[in-house]
């Protein structure tokens, strides 16, 4: 009977990058505490008693005040969509806030390229260890990802059991786990500034035509040359919100592009730092 030998159990893939672990409560929370916010500044902000000629003695929650005494307490009048558009613009300006620290946190220290071509310089000599220490100065996504593939680096140049095209795979593979945990991280809750770009907009529209459909309603009931100019009051308080939701878009649509040109050339330095590796290996250790 024929003699079986036991296999050898699969070598498992060992790697130096770990999952970050990262809280997105604000995704949430923003715009909760946003809406609530918004609906303030509208009721007692523009709708302080103070602010009006006529207040409504009333109260509640959207008191019918007549007479604002400034040319922003009209805004007020522009009806429930205002706090609306208020919210959105303070949702916007939170995750803006959000993304500039992240993403300048992610740019890391000093310019890419020139860090880079400094690892390029170090691998070239054949000195890891000290191209790694660039690593740490740099302080980045593409500093993360260059000292995650550097360490597979390392391990490849001792490794007597794999060949070089196994050996340039294994940097590559390393190189993309470690991008695949710092894209995410950099492109998270931009989803919010494109849609308070589209959405502000039609809520500021929605706003405007909810505003004249009300003022056409008391020159059909009332007539006359009174009616008219309450036509007229009616029209300029309800393009407020047609105001508001416009400036709001434009102030998301630009930071958003700003965001993603900044993401573009982090994502560029990194493909750059996965080529260097491989190529810089691929030539010295053949």
């Amino acid at each position: 009977m024929a003699e079986t030998k036991p296999t050898a159990p699969a070598a498992k893939s060992s790697t130096s990058v770990q999952p970050k672990k990262s809280s997105n409560a604000i995704s949430w929370v923003a715009p909760v505490v946003c809406i609530l916010a918004g609906y303030l500044i509208w009721r007692f902000g523009l709708g302080a008693a103070g602010n009006f000629t006529q207040p409504d003695a009333s109260g509640g929650f959207w008191p019918h005040h007549k007479g604002p005494k400034g040319g922003l307490i009209k805004m007020y009048e522009g009806g429930i969509i205002v706090p609306l558009l208020i919210a959105t613009f303070l949702t916007a300006f939170t995750f803006i806030i959000e993304r500039l620290l992240t993403i300048s946190k992610a740019s890391g220290t000093g310019n890419i390229a020139e860090f880079i071509r400094k690892v390029q310089y170090h691998l070239a000599n054949k000195n890891v260890d000290q191209a790694i220490s660039e690593c740490d100065k740099q302080k980045g996504s593409v500093g993360n990802v260059m000292k995650a593939g550097l360490r597979k680096y390392k391990e490849m140049i001792s490794n007597t059991e794999l060949d070089t095209e196994q050996k340039v795979l294994s940097i590559q593979k390393e190189v993309e786990e470690a991008t695949a945990l710092e894209l995410p991280m950099l492109e998270k809750n931009l989803v919010f500034l494109s849609t308070i770009a589209s959405v502000a907009t039609l809520l500021g529209l929605l706003g405007t035509v909810l505003g004249m459909i009300t003022s056409f309603s008391a020159l059909g009931e009332e007539g006359g040359g009174a009616a008219a100019a309450e036509l007229s009051r009616g029209i300029s308080e309800a393009l407020y919100n047609t105001a508001l939701g416009i400036g709001t878009s434009a102030f998301a649509i630009i930071f958003y592009n700003i965001f993603t040109t900044k993401i573009d050339g982090i994502t560029y330095g990194i493909d750059e730092s996965g080529f260097t590796l491989t190529q810089s290996f691929a030539s010295l250790y053949k």
